[in-house]
């Protein structure tokens, strides 16, 4: 109770306004908008919230240093609750085995033929005439410029 009164004192109004505040927002129970969860979405910036909860507990009112810490972690938490490098939020983004072998399934298989199996079956089914037919000419090779045969 000697606490509660040594808030109350009137050279302690600053102390008891920033416990109505604290209070207030653990009360509230509102997001932390994303602009200012980015900076407690971090190691740093979880630090130098602790620090400062723990700096309150240990310099001023015990009350006040008690709503520090609770204001700390719900602020941490509801921070961390946002797109950030924890493994909870990138889950929804990693793909899983079904993902990936998804283009794979019975379902985005060809039923028809594609245009090229269709071609290849048409020119597999025609005769072809294989007989060749003796030139009535005889190729010659121009200067060779001294270059041996090939044969």
């Amino acid at each position: 109770m000697d606490y509660l009164n040594d808030l109350l004192e009137r050279k302690n109004m600053s102390q008891l306004v920033l416990a109505c505040l604290f209070i207030l927002y653990l009360i509230m129970g509102r997001q932390t908008p994303q602009s200012v969860s980015m900076l407690f979405n971090n190691i740093v910036g979880q630090m130098i919230t602790i620090g400062v909860a723990l700096y309150l507990f240990a310099y001023y009112n015990p009350i006040l240093g008690a709503l520090a810490l609770l204001v700390a972690y719900q602020l941490i938490t509801m921070s961390s609750s946002y797109e950030g490098l924890s493994l909870d939020n990138l889950k929804g983004y990693l793909p899983t085995q079904e993902k990936v072998w998804s283009p794979y399934s019975p379902s985005n298989q060809f039923q028809a033929y594609t245009l090229e199996q269709e071609i290849v079956k048409k020119m597999a089914s025609q005769n072809f005439n294989t007989t060749y037919v003796k030139a009535p000419y005889r190729p010659s090779l121009d200067d060779t410029h001294n270059a041996s045969p090939l044969q």
